[in-house]
């Protein structure tokens, strides 16, 4: 496993990528590829989306949005200070918890804390992402 970000690796081809363009205008080919060049295509990276979204159903979506928007807290939305009846309507998948589906709850229940921490998700059953404002 590599120490390196993302960012590590996208820095150095883009430094290769432009000694090649300066390389090849030096023959007559190409463009070279301008310092403005660069810090566009890094500012274009810093403010993508990660590859790696969380996806959750359109209901865990919906129920992060409204607790966002009530100022509630993870532990909340989880279902730790709610009656077991919201958590029905929002956990309750393929029959509730159970030991034969213990696995998919789990992840379901991460990746819903991941999408929570993070702001950002892709919804399930559309594809849509979801990307909450930052509160200014």
């Amino acid at each position: 496993m590599s120490n390196e970000t993302k960012q590590d690796v996208f820095n150095d081809l883009l430094e290769d990528l432009a000694d090649a363009y300066t390389a090849l205008d030096g023959e007559g080919i190409g463009e070279e590829l301008t310092n403005e060049d660069k810090q566009a295509y890094l500012k274009d990276y810093d403010i993508a989306l990660p590859d790696d979204l969380p996806v959750i159903p359109e209901a865990q979506s919906d129920w992060i949005k409204q607790c966002k928007a009530n100022d509630y807290s993870l532990s909340f939305a989880l279902g730790d200070e709610i009656t077991p009846i919201e958590v029905a309507k929002t956990f309750r998948v393929w029959g509730g918890y159970t030991d034969k589906n213990k696995d998919k709850w789990l992840k379901l229940q991460n990746d819903f804390a991941r999408a929570w921490v993070l702001g950002v998700w892709r919804v399930e059953e559309t594809g849509e992402i979801v990307k909450l404002e930052a509160e200014k």
